[in-house]
């Protein structure tokens, strides 16, 4: 668990998970809380929101396998896979049990290690992903993300492309998305995410989700953006057909990238469930 480097006051370190080496930021300290990024992203996303909770938590946010600075095999990139990988986290942390908050590749891998780890799990904030997401969505999802795999010429060009493509993020948190989610080659700057990893995460992202809800028996807040293109109203309105007991929060005015696009009401309703 040698120290790396640090970003924003942030401990960056790897951390041996056995199959698997993976890049985390940390910083705070009390109970463990674990943040997971959704596809082509970084743990850098969760960065404004870490600072906010690490008064009050261990927060360590994840490069998931084939992202950011974490290993990057040549296969392994199911649910089971990154749900192994967040069981290895918590138990080479030894903090557990850990409240798991995950935003869309990540919703779904944290759900999935709470089923499958009950024991490791505290509870789950499962930002803008559930089952029932219509085909052609993830259609339209795959497509963006397989056009991610460019070069570019600097940081600002890679700014206005990331502009382009999430029109309501806000200015600074497309900065750390451009700042931490590339690396220089020859000729400019590519994505740290793993073009190869990405294409089998967004076909895996297909999957029925479905017997993971049914399983899971810790406590899961379930967030939906208002205007999110990913998770549909009737996706979340099937979703809690499936598991009524289940609390749900749609934060108005946000699309599918709610920590980014509405901090404040995302710590909110984190703090909330949490508490209560």
């Amino acid at each position: 668990m040698a120290t790396v480097a640090s970003f924003d006051g942030m401990n960056m370190h790897r951390i041996n998970a056995g199959r698997i080496s993976l890049n985390v930021r940390q910083a705070g300290a009390g109970p463990l809380m674990l943040f997971f990024h959704g596809i082509t992203a970084n743990s850098a996303v969760f960065a404004p929101l870490m600072a906010r909770l690490s008064d009050r938590f261990t927060t360590v946010a994840v490069d998931q396998r084939g992202h950011g600075l974490s290993d990057k095999p040549e296969s392994g990139y199911e649910a089971a896979d990154f749900a192994d990988d967040i069981a290895a986290l918590i138990r080479a942390l030894d903090r557990g049990p850990a409240i798991l908050v995950g935003h869309s590749l990540g919703s779904r891998n944290s759900v999935t290690a709470a089923a499958k780890y009950p024991d490791l799990v505290r509870s789950v904030v499962a930002m803008d992903f559930t089952p029932y997401i219509e085909t052609e969505v993830f259609d339209a999802l795959e497509a963006r993300v397989n056009a991610g795999d460019q070069l570019f010429k600097d940081v600002e060009t890679v700014e206005a492309y990331l502009a382009g493509r999430y029109p309501n993020i806000p200015a600074p948190a497309i900065r750390i998305r451009a700042e931490s989610g590339y690396h220089p080659v020859e000729g400019g700057l590519r994505p740290l995410a793993s073009p190869a990893a990405m294409a089998q995460i967004a076909k895996g992202l297909r999957s029925d989700l479905t017997q993971a809800y049914r399983d899971v028996r810790k406590p899961v807040l379930i967030v939906r953006g208002g205007e999110s293109r990913l998770v549909s109203a009737e996706a979340l309105a099937k979703t809690s057909g499936l598991r009524p007991d289940l609390p749900v929060v749609v934060v108005p005015g946000a699309d599918h990238y709610v920590n980014e696009v509405s901090p404040d009401i995302t710590l909110k309703a984190i703090t909330n469930f949490i508490d209560a």
